[in-house]
């Protein structure tokens, strides 16, 4: 879980550096996360995965991080089984 920098100003890179690691997007996660509040809606944030890891970006502000991955914390036990369960199959059929 990253924080801050999902906003519009010149040092707000955090979208981008993730982006750069991201084997996969999952946007209903940084589309859920946006819908907390009305200011969700200017952030750039994105969320997914690499191997079996999850990133979230979330906003800078304690209480907006808390927010945003509250909202998404009750799916994230089946996002992460899965890739889990599919390294554990590839690995038994290697």
């Amino acid at each position: 879980v990253t924080t801050g920098g999902t906003g519009f100003g010149p040092r707000d890179l955090t979208p981008e550096g993730t982006r750069a690691v991201l084997e996969r997007e999952a946007p209903g996660l940084a589309e859920a996360m946006r819908l907390v509040s009305p200011l969700g809606r200017l952030s750039r944030a994105v969320a997914g995965t690499r191997g079996p890891a999850l990133i979230l970006n979330t906003p800078g502000s304690s209480s907006g991080a808390v927010a945003t991955f509250n909202v998404v914390a009750h799916v994230l036990p089946p996002a992460l089984a899965l890739p889990a369960a599919l390294l554990c199959l590839c690995s038994a059929l290697r």
